[in-house]
This record gives structure tokens, sequence and C-alpha cells, in this order.
């Protein structure tokens, strides 16, 4: 078995997978359901110095994705302190409490939030693409609480900018991403936008995100020496390892935690689990970063179609790969796949389709 054990800014995590800021966490409740549920550690939903007046309705399913007009916690701040925060502390676990927004607010909170918290999470969701408003939070949070302090970073930005901005003001990590937007989803039956906001906008997560969380992550990666958050689509364990490969420490989950109920942030660390027993990983830190390793092999950019390698013993003729050859190039014949090298182009597309895995990238 595997050790899925993170070590973190001084916290021990039982394992990689954690709530993200926001519904899973959104009292202490909800945080021991995440306990229950498998957390390696506990995030709280972002905590200002007044209670949020959330748009109705504020959560929608859409094809692919998840759209919400969340802002911060409901409940006013004075609660975490009397009830909330203290609740938390009691589930063992380590727990890292999100903070917003401006330098003011978190000056005012950091200190009444230092007894109950291991870690401080600094949303900057709403402090647009100036780097400053950021720094100024950071130095508030690190003076008022004393706490190591971990800046999530919006997808807006830019991402290695940002991410050299916020070591220079003295972020101890980073979480990267938020949500994306602004979006905009229709009930086609009505006309209505799913979002209660004044103009029908919400903010994009689950699946979608993933693709823009790992370049995201990625970049931070290769621009700054400071552990990261993983933080975009994540509802499966290979969904993890895939952020891990682009260089996170440890996962953040929302979206897939409000469809599927708390359970599944164990499931995804059961998962990440069987994935790297699978492939012969003796732990998480065997894979962080390994993305990055192999473009740094790379010896350039190929102009040269290279053919995908095909295994005729994994396939199973479920023609995939036939429906989806633009180039004409491969063909299911007597249930085997059949490829035409002469008319390939070497797009890859197959390749990502083929779920026995009966082809492959040639990487040589």
């Amino acid at each position: 078995m595997a050790d899925l054990s993170v070590h973190f800014l001084g916290m021990s995590f039982r394992n990689p997978v954690l709530p993200a800021a926001g519904p899973p966490g959104w009292n202490g409740e909800a945080l021991r359901k995440c306990a229950e549920g498998g957390a390696g550690a506990l995030v709280t939903k972002t905590i200002s110095d007044t209670a949020a007046q959330v748009p109705h309705p504020n959560m929608a399913q859409v094809p692919g994705g998840f759209l919400n007009t969340e802002l911060w916690s409901e409940l006013p701040p004075e609660q975490w302190f009397e009830k909330e925060l203290p609740l938390a502390r009691e589930l063992g676990l380590p727990l890292i409490v999100s903070m917003g927004y401006t330098a003011r607010q978190i000056a005012a909170l950091a200190p009444k939030v230092r007894p109950f918290a291991d870690a401080i999470e600094l949303s900057t969701h709403y402090l647009g693409d100036d780097s400053r408003p950021m720094m100024e939070a950071i130095d508030a949070a690190k003076s008022g609480a004393g706490k190591p302090v971990i800046v999530k970073l919006s997808p807006m930005r830019d991402m290695k900018a940002a991410a050299q901005a916020a070591k220079e003001a003295g972020a101890d990590a980073i979480a990267a991403i938020n949500s994306f937007g602004p979006a905009m989803g229709i009930d086609i039956e009505t006309g209505q936008p799913w979002m209660g906001s004044a103009d029908g906008y919400g903010w994009l997560s689950g699946p979608a995100l993933r693709p823009l969380a790992v370049r995201c992550i990625f970049d931070i990666a290769r621009t700054v020496d400071l552990p990261i958050l993983g933080v975009g689509g994540v509802s499966r364990g290979t969904d993890a390892i895939e952020l891990i490969m682009a260089g996170a420490w440890a996962v953040q989950v929302c979206t897939a935690v409000i469809l599927q109920g708390h359970a599944v942030l164990g499931k995804i660390a059961g998962e990440i689990n069987q994935w790297l027993d699978s492939h012969g990983y003796v732990n998480v830190q065997s894979v962080r970063g390994l993305a990055i390793e192999r473009v740094s092999g790379r010896a350039g950019v190929r102009t040269q179609a290279r053919p995908p390698e095909f295994e005729p013993e994994l396939c199973t003729g479920c023609r995939l790969c036939e429906q989806s050859c633009v180039y004409d190039a491969i063909h299911v014949v007597d249930g085997l796949a059949q490829l035409d090298e002469a008319l390939c182009w070497g797009c890859g597309l197959c390749v990502t389709r083929c779920k026995p895995r009966a082809l492959s990238m040639r990487y040589d």
C-alpha cells in the first residue's frame, strides 16, 4: 500500500485530499462530515468581516461543469469564532481557515482566527489583477495570525507573475485555482439564467476547469519553490494524480463533494492509493512534478507526425478511434483496429479516446 501522507507547512495530512473553501466546509458540522468522509485535512469556507448576502438561486450543474454565485460565508464571523471553529478544532485534523478579502478585513479577523488555525488560506478571487492588494493581505495575515499563509490564486491572472508576487510578499504556499468566470448558463425551457445574480452570471467549476487548473499549477511550480495545493475539477483519483504530476503537493475538492457527498473525499484518496500501487509508486511524492520533468527532457517542438504505437492484444474493437479519426487513418476490421501510418497525422486524439490503452503515443 502506498504512503498517502503529506507533510505541508508543518502539518501532517493523512492523505492528499482536502475539501476546498466553499460549501463542503460551510460550518463546523459540514467540516465534521468532511473528516468522517476521509479528508486528509480540513479547509473552512471563506470567512470575512460580515456575513455574505448570496444571490439565489446560486448553484447549478451544467454539462461538463458547475456554476455558482457563491461569495464568502453566509455566517457572521462571530458565529465562526464562538461555535464553528471550536467544533472544527476538535476533529483531530489539521485546520486551514480561509479568510478574505482586503488587508483591512484580514487584519481584523486574523487575531481571532489564530487560536484555531494551523494555517491561513487567503482568497484573492475578488481582488483583481493588481498584485498589491494580495501582497498587503498576505502581510496582514502573517502579522495578525502568526500562522503559515496560503494564497489562493484566480485563473484570470498571469499565474507566473502572481506566484512570484505572492512569494515576494511572504506567502508560504499557493492554492490554485479558484473558479473561473464570469460564466453563464440558461434554462432553455424558461429563458432564465440559472444563476440568481443581477446579470445571471456565475463562476465555473467542476471537470471543465481541470485542464486550466493543471496549466496554472504547472506554471506556478516552474516559477516559485513554494508548496502548492491544487484545486479545480478533481472528482476521481486520476484527476488528483494529474494535478500532482503538474506540481501540486495535495488537492482540494469542492464541486464533487457538493454533487456526490462528503464520502467522495475518502473515495478519491483510495483511488489515488490504487493508482500508485498499480503503477509501482511508493508514495505521493514519487509523482509530484513528473510532468515538469518530462517537459524539461523534451528536445523541442515536434513538427513531424508520429503515428501511435498499437498493441493489438489490448484492442476491444470499440471503434472510438475509427469514429474520431478525421484523417481516415484507422479502421476496425474483424474486431481489431487497423492503422494506416501513411494516412496518420499523429494528432493523438485516438490515444486519448482508447480506454483499454491499446494505442499509446511515441515519445522517442
